[in-house]
């Protein structure tokens, strides 16, 4: 189901629309060839694409009952909202223990967090921004692993064979979630914000079990034009980090866009369903119930214009950043040397008329020998897609043993930062009441006010260490959100 909403001046009737293909068999076993045949369909014009596989691709041959998923998940997050009028940011607390699939299961299917009764896909997508800073979801997002089977050689998330490929022959780097899977497993009200993909690559979901994703896509063609607008919601923000619309904190409601002609279209991904992002598509989104998807990255030789001029977050060190040099030396050989200069003019493929100079390298060195030694020095990665995820052993709980062949899951220990252990929250620690109708949104302010009512609500906070004092965070020390934990760390 994909709907499409009017805009002025004709432009509904130039608003490309979701396509939804259902391949043969035999013309799905091709991944890269049948990417090409939708692109020359024009797919990749509305930023998102919907396949309904054949019935003879069997992902997963034992099928979904969780008595049989013998699966630890790390520490989820709990989706903390905040905002009003359709305008709003989104802080990921992750919790302090880990939990199995079938815990998870019971906390989604729960009277708290079960899905609401509802008419339709319609009265439930009203429900949610009507609900959405009430009552914060857990998210089991970014879990190493995959529930495909092992011997599956048509579409395996896992090993997608593509130009990706490149950075691990090339560099023999492994970055998690962008060249291998992940997992994601939702409740009711679990969302995913305003993003495009690390470097604005591809990205393909597949809804492996549970209950639907609601999806929002901008096509790429308009995709400053949302820049633009959370720019002007989001000014300090911005000022802060002109890419921080990949922090994953950004949602906009569909009114919000409308009422600024900001073209999009919706559709709905049943389990069974695959959803591809084409590169440079902004999408967002929301969980109807418990579920549980598949994700990956890859790229096509269409992307590397985009991925040579994507917008990069230098504000956090823990963000996915590709060298696009391997790419450019075995596609574009001819603009090779100019590209390593910085003289490498062009046009981004969704702005023909702006001419300018591709990313500089992020890497300094390219002398074959040299530039292999300084990757494969650094390799293997644990990058997340985004922000990472910490986790710690102690709060774990869990013993390796857990992780059964039935399922391949692994946690990464490596700790990015400290990480503030927060209790279990009581539910009214995560509702807010809703502000006044503002002009402008003071962000900071409904920031500060948050965190303050956050740590009220926790049960014996360390006396000896003072955040907070009337709503303002000391200098001595500073509250940083990320995408996915929440840290304390020095003042520099």
């Amino acid at each position: 189901m994909s709907t499409k909403y009017s805009f002025p001046d004709g432009e509904q009737n130039k608003v490309p629309r979701i396509m939804t293909f259902r391949p043969s068999y035999n013309e799905f076993q091709h991944f890269s060839t049948y990417i090409e045949y939708m692109e020359s369909r024009g797919a990749h014009l509305a930023g998102l694409v919907k396949i309904q596989p054949p019935p003879e691709w069997v992902p997963r041959k034992s099928g979904y009952d969780i008595e049989n998923i013998n699966m630890t998940i790390p520490p989820p997050i709990s989706q903390v909202v905040q905002g009003a009028q359709g305008v709003y940011q989104q802080f990921n607390v992750q919790q302090r223990k880990q939990m199995t699939l079938r815990q998870f299961m019971e906390k989604a299917n729960s009277e708290l967090h079960s899905t609401p009764r509802h008419i339709d896909y319609d009265d439930l997508e009203r429900k949610y921004w009507k609900n959405v800073t009430y009552v914060s979801p857990l998210y089991a997002a970014d879990v190493q692993g995959t529930l495909s089977d092992e011997e599956l050689d048509v579409w395996n998330i896992g090993r997608l064979d593509t130009v990706l490929n490149l950075v691990n022959t090339d560099y023999n780097i492994t970055i998690d979630g962008v060249n291998t899977a992940y997992l994601y497993f939702g409740m009711w009200k679990s969302s995913f914000a305003w993003h495009t993909e690390d470097m604005d690559l591809y990205p393909i979901n597949y809804l492996h079990f549970g209950a639907p994703k609601t999806w929002y896509a901008i096509p790429p063609a308009y995709g400053r034009r949302l820049e633009k607008l959370a720019n002007e919601l989001f000014p300090e923000t911005y000022q802060e980090c002109n890419a921080y619309l990949r922090h994953k904190m950004t949602m906009i409601s569909p009114k919000v866009l409308r009422q600024h002609n900001i073209p999009y279209n919706k559709i709905t991904q049943e389990a069974g369903e695959i959803m591809i992002t084409f590169p440079f598509g902004y999408h967002s989104g929301f969980n109807h119930g418990f579920n549980g998807a598949e994700s990956t990255n890859f790229a096509s030789k269409r992307w590397i214009e985009y991925g040579k001029r994507a917008s990069i977050c230098r504000c956090r060190s823990d963000m996915v950043k590709i060298s696009m040099e391997t790419f450019v030396r075995h596609f574009q050989p001819d603009r090779y040397d100019n590209w390593l200069k910085g003289k490498d003019f062009g046009y981004h493929p969704e702005e023909p008329g702006k001419l300018c100079p591709a990313n500089p390298p992020t890497i300094n060195v390219y002398d074959k020998k040299e530039s292999m030694a300084v990757f494969k020095s650094k390799a293997p990665t644990s990058q997340k897609r985004g922000c990472s995820m910490a986790t710690n052993a102690d709060a774990n709980g869990a013993d390796d043993d857990d992780d059964r062949a039935s399922v391949t899951s692994t946690s990464s220990l490596r700790l990015k930062q400290a990480v503030v252990k927060l209790r279990k929250l009581p539910q009214s620690a995560m509702v807010s009441e809703p502000p006044a109708t503002p002009e402008k949104y003071d962000f900071n302010s409904i920031v500060e006010k948050g965190v303050k009512r956050l740590w009220e609500e926790l049960p014996n906070p360390n006396p000896g260490v003072n955040l907070l004092n009337n709503g303002v965070v000391k200098n001595t020390k500073r509250m940083r959100f990320h995408t996915k934990v929440l840290t304390l760390e020095d003042e520099d």
